[in-house]
């Protein structure tokens, strides 16, 4: 029975988790300097989100200390290599580095602080997550910038045999599908967001805006 809840005689939560822990230190030394605080990482399903930031979302049960809160969506796993999820942990530490040593906007709002913070570690902020994307607001994805450094310290981790082991599965991922699709004005890249078979015209530009 104890077999059962082990991979390779290694706890599946100590593996995870510590896994987790490695790679959050490990940027923190090689793209923050070493500046940022320890924080509560997680796996906790959020629709719509890959990852989150949270600001003091925790706090000691016996000491006056509060922490933050770094999750990711096991549910967004699927399909995606070490290094894309790598990626969406290190977009969560700028967040991080911001709350601490910047200035945030309203939550949720990635400003151009944060957008170029981003493009300084070697990710590209993108609404899209592809080229061309709006760089800074409320929806925010990006992609890795080939050779640059968060691509050089994720090949190096990965080199060292990270690996995530555990992801969930499709056929219970529904808790997070969404009946909402997001739209993008052609023009001036505002999103917004409504049924997928919605047609949203741009107020600003008069657009047809796209999914």
């Amino acid at each position: 029975l104890w077999r059962m809840f082990t991979v390779n005689n290694t706890s599946i939560t100590r593996h995870e988790y510590n896994a987790l822990d490695e790679a959050y230190e490990f940027f923190n030394t090689r793209l923050f300097d070493g500046q940022l605080p320890a924080c509560l990482i997680t796996l906790n399903r959020h629709p719509r989100e890959r990852g989150f930031f949270c600001a003091d979302r925790f706090e000691h049960r016996e000491q006056d200390q509060k922490t933050a809160e770094i999750a990711l969506n096991p549910d967004t796993f699927q399909d995606r290599t070490d290094r894309e999820i790598l990626s969406t942990l290190v977009h969560e530490q700028v967040h991080l580095w911001q709350h601490y040593f910047g200035k945030p906007s309203r939550s949720g709002y990635h400003n151009r602080e944060w957008a170029t913070k981003m493009e300084e570690i070697g990710l590209m902020p993108s609404s899209t997550g592809e080229s061309g994307g709006a760089r800074i607001g409320q929806h925010m994805t990006h992609y890795v910038l080939p050779g640059n450094r968060f691509a050089v310290a994720a090949q190096e981790l990965i080199a060292r045999g990270f690996k995530l082991s555990w992801q969930s599965p499709e056929n219970l991922r529904g808790s997070t599908k969404t009946t909402r699709a997001k739209f993008t004005c052609p023009n001036c890249k505002q999103n917004a967001w409504a049924k997928p078979n919605a047609r949203l015209v741009c107020g600003d530009c008069n657009q047809l805006m796209t999914t």
